[in-house]
């Protein structure tokens, strides 16, 4: 597996990503506003991706600083890669390349009610990454409730 800065043309790799998660987040492929973040995730080198040797894309991550505070704004494993390691290979890297400690990163995941929260096993990952459950947050845009994560950085 290869980690690296996303390009342009990883675009449509994001909008594929997009597609088997929106049962849980809501609708993205068609969403300008998510375009744009991508589109300017990219432009800024704050976008990752995940390829396997054949080059086919098994994750993408989505990456905000404003020091000390770092956020995940968005992280997707495909349906067939996950459990898989690639997840925590986009955050070791995501974390290499942006984090100056010392700091915090935060995500925002599925609350514990949510259906997504055990059939996504997110929560589970971000805890199995030193991440620690903080306060709810505003719901998803499908309605579902959120909850932030925080992970000291040194």
């Amino acid at each position: 597996m290869i980690v690296r800065l996303a390009r342009e043309q990883d675009f449509p790799g994001f909008l594929d990503l997009a597609a088997q998660v929106e049962h849980w987040f809501g609708p993205m492929v068609e969403d300008p506003g998510f375009h744009s973040a991508v589109d300017k995730h990219i432009r800024q080198s704050a976008a990752l991706v995940a390829l396997s040797s054949e080059s086919n894309l098994l994750g993408g991550l989505l990456f905000g600083a404003e020091p000390p505070v770092y956020h995940v704004h968005w992280l997707v494993v495909s349906e067939k890669a996950r459990g898989k390691g690639v997840g925590a290979a986009l955050m070791a890297d995501a974390t290499r390349r942006f984090v100056l400690g010392p700091g915090t990163i935060e995500v925002v995941t599925f609350g514990p009610d949510h259906p997504g929260a055990a059939a996504s096993g997110a929560r589970a990952f971000y805890e199995g990454l030193g991440f620690t459950p903080a306060e709810a947050t505003d719901p998803g845009p499908e309605g579902g409730s959120r909850q932030i994560y925080r992970r000291s950085v040194r």
